[in-house]
């Protein structure tokens, strides 16, 4: 059985996701969904489901700690939260000092570099792709 706080982090995503759609056009929720399914501890399906509720919602640390979410997975999701004006190299070193977020967002490149998402390929694309593989490349050093 699923601890609480695994079902309380899906649930907080689904909401806070509700009606946005990923860059295929499909509803977003199936991306986190999907990181979750790739990585194997509870601490890592509960950061998965919740990798980019701040970014993109809301909701803050306080709402994810006082619903439960463990102090540990709150903190790899604000790792994982990518400032608007910080460097992206500057974002990865803080992946990857907290192992936690750097497993999630292993899952969460994995997921962005598949190309059958899209339904059609771009030059955006492709930049966006090979920015996925240097960071997973440097990821998993």
């Amino acid at each position: 059985m699923l601890p609480d706080y695994i079902k309380i982090a899906h649930e907080i995503a689904k909401k806070a996701h509700a009606g946005q759609v990923d860059k295929a056009g499909m509803d977003y929720i199936k991306h986190p969904e999907a990181v979750a399914s790739f990585v194997n501890t509870n601490e890592e399906k509960a950061t998965a489901y919740l990798h980019d509720v701040l970014e993109d919602t809301e909701i803050t640390a306080n709402d994810l700690l006082s619903a439960g979410i463990p102090h540990n997975v709150v903190e790899a999701v604000q790792v994982l939260t990518k400032e608007k004006y910080t460097p992206y190299f500057e974002y990865l070193c803080r992946v990857k000092e907290n192992s936690l977020a750097r497993t999630v967002k292993l899952a969460d490149l994995k997921h962005n570099s598949d190309r059958s998402r899209l339904a059609r390929i771009t030059d955006k694309d492709l930049k966006r792709l090979e920015k996925y593989r240097k960071a997973i490349q440097y990821l998993g050093e």
